[in-house]
């Protein structure tokens, strides 16, 4: 188990896992009062976390499915990403892709977090590239079966 070093200046709950083998972390809503995101409109909301990851390690926003599907909610930058050398405010941006107002709650649970481990790369710039079976097919290569 990793353990990363939080401070949570909310009056709510750290992220937490919801099921046992569940990737992301619940997040929420660090909001005094109930804000209306208005269709169309995008928005930071606030979370009240500041974490320290370990060097090699980001933490990925994603939105919530059930939000998604149920009420158009989503991150916009999606995945977004939280760098190890951050150490602000984690800031959640939100859109409403539906036609009706969304208010979210004080609390409420507005997006995910998963942390993951990554590699840096070097790049070695090259003429030409290794053969492979597919070579430059794009998008629908494949088929639609």
């Amino acid at each position: 188990m990793l353990k990363i070093k939080i401070v949570n200046k909310s009056p709510f709950a750290l992220p937490a896992y919801e099921t046992f083998e569940a990737a992301g972390m619940d997040v929420r809503a660090n909001l005094a009062e109930p804000f209306t995101l208005e269709p169309g409109e995008r928005t930071l909301v606030p979370t009240g976390l500041k974490m320290q990851l370990p060097s090699g390690y980001e933490c990925q926003v994603r939105p919530r499915s059930g939000l998604a599907l149920k009420k158009g909610i989503t991150v916009l930058n999606t995945p977004g990403t939280i760098d190890a050398d951050y150490r602000g405010e984690i800031g959640i941006i939100l859109i409403n892709l539906s036609k009706e107002p969304f208010v979210i709650n004080p609390g409420e649970r507005i997006a995910q977090l998963v942390v993951k481990q990554y590699a840096r790369v070097e790049w070695e710039q090259v003429e030409r590239l290794d053969e492979t079976e597919r070579g430059d097919g794009a998008f629908g290569h494949s088929g639609t079966n």
